[in-house]
Formats: C-alpha cells, sequence, structure tokens
C-alpha cells in the first residue's frame, strides 16, 4: 500500500510552518532581550523572554523533526515527533486550566517578587531610577503598598489634577505592582487566542503525523510479506 502523498506533503508543509513560526518566536525574543531597557522590576515580576527563547527553541527543533519524518518516511521521528505535540498540547492544557483557577495566586506571585525590592530606600539608585521610569509610563506611585513605598515621594510619582487617575494630593494613588497586573490581564485575551491557534496547530500535527505513520507501516508490512 502507497503512502498518501498528500497527507506526506500536508504534513511536510505543517512543519515547514511550524519550524518557520518558531524562528519567528526566537528572533523577536532574542531582539527584545538584547533591545530592551534592562529594567530591572519588569525584568522580575514578567520573566516571560526567557521562556519564549526556550519556547522558539523547542518548536524549531520539532518541526525540523517532523519535516525530516514526513520526507524521509521515517516512523521512529514521526512516533517521536507525535508524542512530542502530545506532551506540548496537554502542558497547554494544564497550564490554561491552572492559569484560569489560580489567577489571584499569579497575582500573589507578582508582588511577592516585587516585595524584595522594598524598602525602596535601601535599594541602589539603578532600581530607583528603573522604578521612576516605570511610574512615569504607568501612572502609578511606589511599588506594593503606593506613595508610602518612598521615604521621600519623587517628581515621577506627581500628577496633573485634571488626571482622572490622580488624587487630591497631585500624586498618583496606585502602586505599580497592581497597574502591571492590570497589564498582563489586558494582553490575557491575546494569549489565550495565541494558545488556541497553537492547539489547534498541535492537534492537526498529531493527525496528520499518526495517519503518516500508520500508512508508512503498512506499506511496510506489505513489502516484507
Amino acid at each position: 500500500m502507497a503512502v498518501n502523498k498528500c497527507i506526506k506533503f500536508l504534513l511536510f508543509f505543517f512543519n515547514l510552518l511550524f519550524w518557520l513560526s518558531g524562528c519567528i518566536i526566537l528572533s523577536v525574543s532574542i531582539y527584545l532581550k538584547v533591545s530592551k531597557d534592562g529594567n530591572q522590576i519588569t525584568n522580575e515580576s514578567l520573566p516571560g523572554i526567557d521562556l519564549m527563547i526556550a519556547i522558539g527553541v523547542i518548536i524549531m527543533m520539532l518541526g525540523f523533526l517532523g519535516c525530516c519524518g514526513a520526507i524521509r518516511e521515517n516512523r521512529c521521528m514521526l512516533l517521536l515527533f507525535f508524542i512530542s505535540l502530545l506532551v506540548i498540547f496537554i502542558l497547554l492544557l494544564a497550564a490554561g486550566i491552572l492559569g484560569a483557577l489560580g489567577e489571584k495566586k499569579v497575582k500573589d506571585w507578582v508582588k511577592e517578587r516585587l516585595d524584595k525590592f522594598t524598602p525602596l530606600s535601601d535599594q541602589p539608585d539603578n532600581v530607583k531610577n528603573d522604578l521612576e521610569k516605570l511610574q512615569k509610563e504607568l501612572k502609578c506611585c511606589g511599588l506594593v503598598n503606593g506613595p508610602s513605598d518612598w521615604e521621600k515621594i519623587p517628581d515621577s510619582c506627581r500628577c496633573n489634577a485634571t488626571d482622572t487617575e490622580c488624587q487630591q494630593s497631585g500624586v498618583y494613588p496606585t502602586p505599580c505592582s497592581t497597574q502591571i497586573i492590570r497589564v498582563m490581564e489586558k494582553n490575557m485575551e491575546v494569549v489565550l487566542g495565541i494558545a488556541f491557534a497553537i492547539a489547534i496547530l498541535l492537534i492537526s500535527g498529531m493527525v496528520f503525523s499518526m495517519i503518516l505513520y500508520c500508512q508508512i507501516g503498512r506499506k511496510e508490512a506489505a513489502t516484507t510479506a
């Protein structure tokens, strides 16, 4: 029994796209890691770039493995590819469930990571400068407890009375940890959309690879018979 050429090249094309997407994720992640301003506070609360680099490398390796397995009709490579996709799919599903159920734990984790920068008076100048940049950008003051985190409130905490987020004292009342969490929540829909698209790709890859795996097995059985 001959291997279905359509399935074979569909799997190859799928893995080529998979490999290219890994290249893009890896390139963008490295660019962000190299070009970002090195803010220690955002690095501590959002350590996602290193994770993205790892994901990009894994996707590239899996895409290459799937391409070789499809073109060479290698059952061992295809089985390894299928198992890898299945493991990633299970991990993605588990991460989604844990993220949905443990939203409060994520918020507590971010605050706990940032809490080590308090009291601000004990921090070096570079940390204080990073926080002041963050305060201007996110319209916040202080790190965890609000303006009370500062012994002397800096100008970056001052706000215009016409600003809706400004209080009567002319200082932003919201701590930056709260604003960072809000930014994360706003981007969550995009993250979920990407995760859903990846899940569809993983399922498609598993289906194609298993179909091709079975067809190659039947072909080898017919040849040896």
